[in-house]
């Protein structure tokens, strides 16, 4: 299969992905960005998996048939939404807004445990929180209390629609621009 080069997008990855949307026309999730690859999409359309939303101007051509890309499509079938998120590096910088919760700071990241684990602390979404390099050195095995460090928030256990929420402002690079009426990011829209 021959695939023609789009101009003027930087493609993920490589290659040409779509947006997938839930059958009600939202993100499956933005962190990662619900993407799939294009061969990963002609074949959900053949199996009638899949409505195309939008194309890229670019085909795909076989001996037997000749496609546009799909850059956007929607499930058939809505997948719930109201699991919890995962535990992760990742979603706990977002929940805390790539922020460390003490200082401020968005550079040198890593997680503190506000209760020490060498005082029974858990690796739980409570107990982590956010920090710069500098603070959690810091603030070493002492409670933000000792330390004289008070947290900016709480860590608490986000839902997925407080990520949903955190990930919209934080929009990942090289977005193709039919993607962008799918996507809720702060974009002053036309008069």
């Amino acid at each position: 299969m021959h695939v023609a080069k789009p101009s003027g997008f930087k493609p993920i990855g490589g290659g040409y992905p779509a947006l997938v949307l839930n059958a009600d026309f939202r993100p499956l999730s933005y962190y990662p960005l619900s993407v799939w690859p294009w061969e990963e999409v002609v074949k959900a359309v053949f199996l009638d998996r899949v409505d195309v939303i939008a194309t890229y101007d670019h085909t795909v051509r076989s001996p037997s048939f000749e496609m546009r890309l799909p850059s956007v499509v929607s499930l058939k079938s809505y997948v719930p939404q109201d699991r919890s998120p995962a535990f992760t590096r990742f979603n706990l910088f977002l929940r805390d807004a790539f922020t460390c919760q003490y200082c401020g700071a968005r550079d040198d990241l890593t997680f503190d445990h506000v209760i020490p684990r060498s005082r029974g602390g858990r690796t739980t979404w409570e107990n982590i929180l956010t920090a710069c390099a500098p603070c959690n050195l810091s603030k070493g095995g002492r409670t933000p209390a000792e330390a004289h460090m008070i947290p900016l928030r709480q860590p608490e256990r986000p839902s997925l629609h407080d990520l949903l929420a955190r990930g919209r402002k934080f929009p990942p690079n090289h977005l193709h621009a039919s993607w962008l009426d799918y996507l809720y990011w702060d974009i002053e829209l036309e008069a």
